[in-house]
């Protein structure tokens, strides 16, 4: 099976957490923390600054570790690195994602998130 290697942002906002929703491909209109792959040679946390100028146009200060999550999607496996982080500023521009929301605790679980991103919830709340 493939596996696929990626980063996310569980970026937060006092009492507020960022989520996005995927614009294109297979999992179109789930909604996902935001992060990408980690290319050669990056560490995670290389790969998540990238990521989020690349999506957001928007710096982040990386705060913590959360969890490593491991999921089996039909085409491949996911190994997914979670970091909690705060923005620099509070400038966004969604340059993938189709919208986006900050979500209190009581909203987080009401979206049709991507099982992976779903995975990390519990440890968020």
């Amino acid at each position: 099976m493939k596996r696929i290697e990626v980063v996310a942002a569980v970026i937060r906002k006092g009492d507020r957490v960022f989520a996005t929703q995927r614009g294109y491909g297979d999992f179109k209109d789930w909604w996902e923390f935001p992060g990408g792959k980690v290319e050669r040679g990056e560490t995670p946390q290389e790969a998540l600054e990238r990521e989020i100028r690349e999506e957001l146009c928007a710096e982040i200060n990386i705060e913590s570790y959360v969890d490593t999550v491991e999921w089996d999607y039909p085409a491949f496996h996911l190994t997914m690195h979670c970091f909690i982080c705060t923005l620099k500023s509070e400038s966004l521009h969604l340059n993938e994602h189709e919208a986006a929301r900050w979500l209190s605790k009581e909203e987080i679980d009401t979206l049709d998130w991507l099982p992976a991103d779903r995975a990390l919830l519990p440890q968020i709340i």
